[in-house]
C-alpha cells in the first residue's frame, strides 16, 4: 500500500471529521489527507506544545528544570515528566515526587502558572510568542488549560513536529533531553491503555519504549515519542523512521481509536520503509 493510500484509510475511521499528515525530518510533507486547515480541539496533544514553550523559557533563563515548582519537593522537571505526585485532574498530592508516574493535567496547569509568573506573561500568550508565532502556526491557540485546551490544525502541527525533529527554537541537546526517559523505571497508568511498568516519559512527551498495549504501531521503534488526546488526536515522531505523523479528529478517544490507530501507524511505517 502506498503512503497516500495509507493516509486515505482514515476515511474508514468512525469519526465525523479527520485529517492526517506525515512529515519527514527535513520538513518535507510526504503526504496528507483530509481537511488539514480545519481547527480541531487538541485535548492532551496540547501538552507537547506547552512543554516546548516551557523549554524555551528554560533556555531563556526564566526558569530552571530543577527549581522548585508544584508540591513540596517537586520541580519543573517533575511536572513535565508527570512525577510531581499531583493527581490527574485535581490539585491534590497523592504521591511523593519521583515515586510514581501519575499522569496529571493539574501538573501541567501548575507548570503553566509557574512559567507565567517567571516571565510575567500569561501562559497562552507566552506559548504564542515563544512557539506558535516563530513557527507560523497562525491557526493554533491556547485559551485555557495548558494541559488540554489547545486548538490547532494538521497543517500547523506539521510545522511543530518538523521543528521537534530539526530544532530551530531550541538547542538540539534540549530536545534530546525532552525525548529521554526521566526518572527511569517509574511505574504508572497510561490513560486508556492501563498499567505500564515502566511507564516512560520524557519532558512533556510520552516515550513508547516497550509499552504494550500502546497507541502507536506494533512496528514503531522504541524511540518513538509523542502524545495522544482524549478528543481523538495524536502526534508521534519516530526517529528511526525519520518521520512524524499528526492525526486529528472530532470524536472522543475510545475503543474505535484503540482499534484503528495501531494498524494505521503500522501501514504508514510500512509505506515509509518502502
Amino acid at each position: 500500500m502506498s503512503l497516500q493510500s495509507s493516509l486515505a484509510s482514515i476515511e474508514n475511521w468512525p469519526v465525523p471529521t479527520a485529517a492526517v499528515a506525515v512529515v519527514r525530518a527535513d520538513g518535507a510533507v510526504l503526504g496528507s489527507h483530509g481537511l488539514v486547515d480545519h481547527r480541531f480541539a487538541l485535548a492532551s496533544v496540547t501538552k507537547p506544545l506547552a512543554a516546548y514553550a516551557a523549554l524555551v523559557a528554560y533556555e531563556e533563563g526564566a526558569i530552571e528544570l530543577d527549581e522548585p515548582a508544584g508540591p513540596p519537593g517537586s520541580t519543573v522537571r517533575h511536572l513535565l515528566a508527570h512525577t510531581s505526585g499531583l493527581a490527574f485532574d485535581e490539585h491534590r498530592v497523592t504521591a511523593a515526587p519521583g515515586e510514581r508516574r501519575l499522569y496529571s493535567n493539574a501538573g501541567f496547569e501548575v507548570l503553566g502558572d509557574h512559567v507565567a509568573k517567571a516571565t510575567d506573561i500569561p501562559f497562552g500568550e507566552y506559548l504564542r510568542q515563544a512557539v506558535l508565532e516563530p513557527l507560523g502556526m497562525t491557526r493554533t491557540s491556547l485559551d485555557g488549560s495548558p494541559a488540554k485546551d489547545g486548538v490547532s490544525t494538521v497543517a500547523d502541527l506539521v510545522r511543530f513536529v518538523a521543528e521537534v525533529q530539526v530544532p530551530r527554537l531550541l538547542d538540539p541537546r534540549t530536545v534530546v533531553e525532552a525525548m529521554t526517559v526521566q526518572y527511569p523505571g517509574t511505574k504508572g497508568v497510561l490513560p486508556g491503555y492501563g498499567h505500564q511498568n515502566p511507564n516512560d516519559w520524557g519532558l512533556g512527551f510520552e516515550i513508547r519504549d516497550s509499552k504494550s498495549p500502546h497507541w502507536t504501531g506494533v512496528s514503531s521503534s522504541p524511540r518513538t515519542f509523542g502524545h495522544f488526546g482524549q478528543s481523538g488526536t495524536f502526534l508521534w515522531i519516530d526517529p528511526v523512521a525519520g518521520a512524524a505523523c499528526v492525526a486529528l479528529t472530532d470524536r472522543a478517544f475510545g475503543a474505535w481509536a484503540t482499534e484503528a490507530w495501531t494498524p494505521f501507524t503500522d501501514t504508514v511505517l510500512t509505506a515509509l520503509r518502502a
